[in-house]
This record gives structure tokens, sequence and C-alpha cells, in this order.
């Protein structure tokens, strides 16, 4: 039987913005067993430091992938990450800056590319949410941040990563529950979130002639650290599915695998919905 965690009422902020999380987030299952499915290939993270990036990049190198992950700053969490990866005898390039900044996104790119040749898996991953229960509340500033942190590095990443993606490699992005049903304190992240459906569907008709697939993940309610940063009552999270409980990190990333692999080589333009059982359209 699967031990169901109950999560604490306060976070706890450390130095560098980083967050302890208590219970810490099940990145890799300990019987998960990798096959070789991403044997030879380079996978290239985006928000690959922590919650479901770095567990999306854990499960890659346990199936033989090397992996290169960008973050903004959070160099502890990138660090360990990094030394979880390697711990699967894999090689892994962390790359610290900001990814609403265009030329930095080619340059992470092209940092990639010297080090391993190529890229095979894109994951565009990254994202912000900073919650307000009124539409008044959220500011411009806000909306501005939200939206450039949220959708526009997918197209400055996809567009800087595309000369190097052949036939039979695939593009991964992160969206959300929330773009399918909407989020009364989160309306411009969930407005992000959709924006990205709408950006795979498009890109996945766009690259099925040069047979890259275009395909996307939309997690409900993650134990991650992002959720500990944005919110202030965690006990009831994710209580409210019918699964009656958060899921982890562990519980997402093997879409990502599926997604990434030759199992899906008839996929694209399509979403998983890995969200404790609520339903959802599209």
């Amino acid at each position: 039987m699967k031990k169901v965690i109950t999560f604490p009422e306060q976070k706890q902020e450390l130095p560098g913005n980083e967050y302890k999380m208590n219970p810490e987030p099940e990145i890799i299952r300990e019987n998960y067993t990798g096959s070789g499915k991403l044997l030879g290939k380079t996978a290239f993270i985006t928000g690959g430091d922590s919650g479901i990036g770095r567990s999306a990049a854990v499960h890659f190198a346990r199936e033989g992938a090397n992996i290169a992950i960008v973050y903004l700053k959070e160099n502890k969490d990138a660090l360990k990450t990094k030394e979880l990866i390697e711990k699967e005898g894999q090689q892994c390039l962390i790359i610290s800056g900001d990814l609403t900044d265009e030329k930095f996104c080619k340059k992470a790119v092209k940092e990639c590319i010297s080090l391993f040749r190529t890229i095979n898996v894109l994951v565009n991953n990254a994202a912000i949410q900073f919650p307000q229960n009124e539409l008044e509340k959220i500011t411009s500033a806000q909306l501005h941040k939200t939206f450039e942190t949220n959708i526009y590095p997918f197209f400055y990443v996809t567009k800087a990563a595309l000369p190097y993606l052949k036939e039979g490699d695939s593009i991964i992005n992160t969206s959300s529950v929330t773009a399918y049903r909407g989020s009364e304190h989160l309306v411009d992240y969930s407005s992000t979130k959709g924006a990205i459906v709408s950006f795979t569907r498009s890109l996945s008709t766009m690259l099925a002639k040069r047979k890259i697939r275009v395909n996307g993940v939309a997690p409900g309610p993650i134990w991650t650290p992002l959720i500990v940063a944005s919110f202030d009552k965690l006990k009831d999270f994710g209580k409210d599915n019918p699964i009656g409980r958060a899921g982890q990190p562990s519980e997402v990333a093997p879409a990502y695998v599926f997604l990434a692999c030759e199992d899906s080589s008839y996929i694209t333009g399509q979403f998983i919905h890995i969200n404790g059982g609520e339903l959802v359209g599209g």
C-alpha cells in the first residue's frame, strides 16, 4: 500500500530563497528500473533544478540520457540534481541564468551543444506563480513577469534548439490542470498554462513534417518547491481531488520518459493529465 503523505502548515525559508520541504518530495521510486529507453540521448530541461524538472532529469538519466538543466539562481538545488544524475552514471551540465532573456536562451543551448554535441529531448518546464484572490490585485508588473517567465522562454528555447533537433526527437512542454479547469486564485498563471497548450498543439502540427514530436504534461497538485514557495496553508493541499492527496514528482516524471522515448512514436500534439483523477477535456 502506498504511504499517504500529509503536509505541514508553514514553509521554512532558507538563504537564497530555497525552501526546506517536510516531507521531502519523492524524486524517483526506489523500484523504478531503467531499461535504456533514452540510451545515448541528451535532454535539455528548463527548471530542472527541483520539483518535476528534477524528477524528469533523474528518470531520464536512469534511462541512459545525459542531461543539461537550466535554472535561475538556485545553485544548491541544481548541484543536488547534478549529484543525483551523476549517481545514475550520466553526465550533467548545469546552466544558471534568466530564461526571459532570449540571448541567454541561445547561449544555454549552445553550451549544451558544445558539451554533448546534440539535443534529442527538449523539456520546457520552468514556471512561476503568484496567487491572488482578486483580479484587481494582479498588478501589471506581476502580469508581465508571469507571462515573460512562463511562456516566452518556450518560444526562445525551442527556436534556439530546433536547428539541432532531428527526426525522432521530442519536445515536451509542462502545462497544468489549471489550463483546463481554470483557477480562481491563479488567473494569470493558468492563462499562461493555457497558452502552453495552444503552443504545443500548433507547434506539433508545424513540426510533424520534420518528424519531431511535440507533446505535453498537465500536472495537477504535485508536492514541489513551487507550491511551498507560493502558498501559506499547505495542510489540505491536493485533498480535493478523487484520490484525495497531492501527487509526488516521482508519479509525474515517468510520463516525460514515455513522451521522450520511442514508445510514443505515434503521439504528437497531446497532453497527459496527471492530476489525481480530476476529469478534464483535452
